[in-house]
């Protein structure tokens, strides 16, 4: 298969011109970013399983991931405001399209048991939310080096205006959806 990006803009865009009703390829859906995002509860205790996360979404990602902090304090979680509590990696441009292709042709694949993806992990504003329970997954994550299985949540965000031209726009890139059973 070619190129991702190129895949879009030669075959996918004018499709969903067509589809739609566009007047131009500029007002055709396109992904816009990828979001990685990994919560760590136990980050408030131990400093090392954040590390330990931060250098798997690298290793992922190829990108140096973000530390988020707690917005605000919640006594009954033990929570500071301000406490390191995750890591997410924002990959946009040729970096986004590379992730993409591998997360289509390679990692969900090896998913266990996969049936393809619920199409109800749209927000209603196009953009598309999957979480994975493991990082095993991932081929670039050696199974030996890791310490802990932790899940993430990948989120593809569109310029898709409602979630009907989102799941048109990512199933003609490839995205294993799920059929719908009547």
């Amino acid at each position: 298969m070619p190129d991702l990006k190129v895949f879009y803009r030669d075959e996918v865009a004018p499709t969903l011109v067509k589809e739609f009703g566009f007047t131009t390829l500029m007002q055709a859906p396109r992904v816009t970013k990828v979001v990685l995002n990994v919560g760590i509860g136990e980050a408030v205790d131990n400093g090392k399983v954040l590390d330990a996360a931060m250098g798997d979404l690298a290793t992922v990602t190829g990108q140096h991931p973000v530390i988020t902090r707690a917005r605000k304090s919640i006594a009954n979680f033990k929570l500071r405001e301000g406490h390191a509590i995750g890591a997410k990696v924002t990959l946009r441009g040729e970096r986004m399209w590379a992730f993409l292709d591998r997360l289509m042709h390679i990692t969900l694949p090896r998913v266990r048991d996969f049936r393809g993806l619920p199409p109800t992990g749209f927000d209603g504003r196009g953009n598309f939310t999957l979480g994975m329970r493991d990082q095993l997954a991932f081929p670039e994550i050696d199974y030996d080096k890791i310490d802990k299985l932790r899940g993430m949540e990948i989120t593809l965000v569109t310029t898709a205006p409602d979630d009907e031209h989102g799941l048109r726009l990512l199933t003609l890139l490839g995205m294993p959806f799920r059929q719908k059973v009547n």
